[in-house]
């Protein structure tokens, strides 16, 4: 009986010790949503809804109309509405922000957030240029939290199967070429929603045209590539084959990125006859190609073309929610493709490729 008294009375003394950091753990993440202009919120609200770890505590959007209309669609009630970012952020007091504006608006997204310490995903890319991609790495290295970007890219199983052949096994040699085909028809084309038009085809908003949109996808994976290594030189030439569509960017873009020993080619664009986000990569024994996020076929030689079976992704790996739930609660670090010591490399190179376009000359980075 003595034992049995020892240990009810040491029951309640280890649940206390547990504590509420451990009940945080195992609640669903407070999720806020910063913006609603970006058009990809619309899949990222109906997956998190679905979700039973993911609690949406507010969302903001500055558009009062925007805000009740998709308040409507998705059902959140009145109280999880806010026009004002810091009003939001200061009631719900979420885990993580998930950013939706455009692309001028990110570091005001962080800063807001980093003022009170809540852990930041953004729609990609980080920033339209170097100056606010320093904005937002020094709100985030002063508060001590993580930003990440969100690529579609990202989660696709053919590029996760490249890393280990390309840079654990080294099966082709070192890289000599890189090549990324990313885009679609246009924004126009394809009928994106009216409130993301409006700034996709703005120089302010959104940095450039097809260039940032689009350009982003191929910089990320080669950086990604080349180990974070900054690259020598960028040129790059845009062009406007739908003016009347777009008549302030360009649509149509090519980017060459030098490397001491390598060169990558980005191809970006808002004229593709069907949407695609390919990757080639290049060595010096062989190639891997990636079609999309389930298809990657590999060649050597003596070693006919043929497809590699690809492995599913550790489950913190699978989708953007599933990674920013683990980088909020602390059990990984932003994965390289999201990292911003990466996406501050995305950066430069976007940067660099629209003065080159515009001065139609080969742009240096410094050390």
């Amino acid at each position: 009986m003595r034992t049995i008294l020892s240990c009810l009375l040491v029951i309640p003394a280890l649940l206390a010790s547990a504590g509420p950091a451990d009940a945080r753990q195992t609640a669903p993440m407070r999720l806020a949503i910063a913006g609603l202009v970006h058009g990809h919120v619309g899949s990222f609200l109906w997956a998190a809804q679905s979700r039973k770890d993911v609690q949406i505590v507010g969302i903001f959007e500055a558009n009062p109309e925007l805000l009740k209309s998709y308040a409507k669609q998705h059902g959140f009630a009145e109280d999880l509405l806010f026009t004002d970012l810091a009003a939001m952020l200061t009631k719900t007091q979420p885990e993580a922000v998930a950013s939706f504006t455009n692309t001028l608006d990110h570091p005001k997204v962080v800063e807001a957030a980093a003022a009170r310490r809540i852990h930041v995903m953004m729609e990609k890319p980080l920033a339209v240029s170097n100056a606010d991609a320093l904005r937002i790495k020094r709100a985030a290295e002063k508060a001590g939290i993580q930003v990440f970007v969100n690529y579609e890219t990202t989660w696709y199983r053919s590029h996760a199967a490249m890393w280990p052949m390309i840079k654990e096994r080294k099966e082709f040699g070192d890289i000599r070429k890189m090549v990324a085909m990313d885009g679609h028809n246009g924004p126009t084309a394809i009928k994106v929603q009216p409130e993301f038009l409006d700034w996709l085809r703005d120089p302010v908003r959104n940095g450039a045209g097809a260039l940032y949109d689009f350009g982003c996808y191929g910089a990320n994976l080669m950086t990604w590539m080349m180990d974070n290594q900054r690259p020598i030189a960028v040129t790059a030439i845009t062009q406007q084959f739908q003016p009347e569509s777009y008549p302030k960017v360009d649509d149509e873009a090519t980017i060459v990125v030098e490397y001491p020993r390598a060169q990558g080619i980005i191809q970006a664009s808002w004229n593709w006859p069907i949407g695609r986000k390919d990757f080639e990569v290049y060595g010096e024994r062989g190639w891997a190609i990636a079609t999309a996020g389930n298809s990657l076929r590999v060649a050597q030689p003596g070693v006919s073309d043929h497809p590699v079976t690809l492995d599913l992704l550790p489950p913190d790996q699978t989708t953007s929610i599933s990674h920013l739930i683990a980088v909020a609660r602390g059990t990984v670090k932003p994965n390289a493709l999201s990292s911003l010591e990466n996406n501050m490399i995305v950066t430069e190179i976007l940067e660099a490729a629209r003065e080159s376009a515009r001065t139609r000359k080969r742009v240096m980075l410094g050390k």
